[in-house]
């Protein structure tokens, strides 16, 4: 029996995202596994475990192949958004038991080149099978979900328009500091308020933006630390938890799964939710991250509108930064965005985030701790992780 060890983030990177017309997804999984193995400074040949989804029948078994790995761990979890943060739990839970010494997650999509060259049309529906055919029939599209659930947070305790709408202002100004994001034209309130209802009551800037784009995270036992070359970035805890299948099981449309997988994270990281310097929030439309700061502690129930207000969220802004790269509203979003979370916390604690987006503490230092929350389909999962600088 191998005793239990810590785990680090050693190599984060992405590969080339936003608009990316002449790359197949496998390439582009390719591209970001290069560049943090690179980021590690750590041979392929010690990465005996590897962990994807999203792509081809047998994600995991394809993907490793495209890379030239033979894994003898290997995880392919699907649960949206939330993959990637219950992947690297996943994998740590692994590391710690022995069962891997390295572990690779890596993601690739061109969802915005698909739709662009008529490869597939955008996605309406999650399909008809299950649970879901019960709903199928009275027009719930994504978006719509998200949208019914924002309306409810407003009717139930006041949430306006406006103050969500803040958050999609603040994705901006911190997406305006960071060279790699898609969009980084300032918006205003009114910009956002003004724009095309997509789905009542979100206009077009309360959701993600569409575009291409890979991420990579390479997790390793503590006992590879010191051969790597950047600082390593520790995993403090974390926690998963789904919620339901349908809309209509869904018991309070208030309360994010992130609820639950906030409080475990906290707990087995050892820390409160005050103590963090910054957060990385999965946010594919403006209320997940209005209601996931709800559900992480950072503020009451039903206090989201007043917290994102003023300015709060943004890098440099007084409060507590989120999404520090943009977001999904403004950075990118190729699809299943919770690993871009990941890169952008670790690269936050490593004090590699560049000037004017670099996050600093009250005393100057560079940041602590983070957290780094993904959410998947319609609020149905979530996984947390709670990471602390090496």
């Amino acid at each position: 029996m191998v005793a239990r060890r810590k785990v680090a983030v050693v190599g984060v990177a992405l590969s080339d995202c936003g608009r990316v017309d002449d790359a197949a997804p496998y390439a582009l999984h390719a591209q970001a596994a290069r560049r943090a193995l690179a980021d590690a400074g750590l041979d392929r040949s010690l990465v005996d475990g590897f962990a994807s989804a999203g792509l081809g029948t047998l994600a995991p078994v394809e993907v490793a192949a495209y890379l030239g790995l033979r894994p003898t761990w290997v995880d392919s979890t699907s649960v949206g958004g939330s993959t990637w943060e219950v992947m690297a739990a996943h994998a740590v839970d692994a590391i710690t038991a022995g069962h891997a010494r390295v572990v690779l997650l890596a993601y690739g999509s061109t969802a915005r080149a698909d739709v662009r060259a008529g490869r597939r049309t955008g996605t309406l529906s999650f399909g008809t099978r299950g649970p879901l055919q019960f709903e199928a029939p009275y027009g719930h599209t994504l978006i719509a979900k998200y949208a019914m659930a924002a309306r409810r947070h407003m009717i139930e305790y006041g949430t306006t328009i406006e103050q969500l709408a803040e958050v999609a202002v603040q994705a901006r100004a911190n997406a305006a500091l960071n060279p790699e994001a898609m969009y980084r034209s300032p918006v205003t309130v009114d910009d956002v308020l003004a724009g095309p209802v997509i789905a009542d009551p979100f206009t077009k800037l309360h959701c993600c933006v569409r575009s291409d784009g890979g991420a990579a995270v390479l997790l390793a036992a503590e006992e590879y630390v010191r051969d790597c070359r950047t600082a390593p970035v520790w995993v403090l805890g974390s926690g998963e938890h789904v919620s339901h299948a349908a809309m209509s099981e869904w018991p309070d449309f208030t309360v994010s799964p992130a609820a639950v997988s906030g409080r475990l994270a906290f707990e087995r990281a050892g820390v409160r939710p005050d103590e963090m310097d910054l957060a990385e929030i999965y946010d594919a439309f403006t209320y997940m991250t209005l209601v996931t700061l709800e559900d992480l502690g950072f503020c009451a129930k039903g206090e989201g509108g007043a917290f994102v207000e003023k300015g709060r969220l943004r890098v440099g802004g007084g409060g507590l930064p989120v999404n520090t790269d943009g977001g999904g509203l403004s950075a990118q979003h190729p699809g299943m965005r919770g690993l871009f979370l990941l890169v952008e916390a670790v690269r936050q604690l490593r004090g590699e985030a560049g000037e004017g987006r670099q996050v600093r503490r009250g005393d100057g230092t560079l940041p602590r701790l983070a957290v780094a929350s993904g959410t998947g389909g319609w609020f149905c999962s979530s996984g947390t992780v709670v990471l602390g600088a090496g």
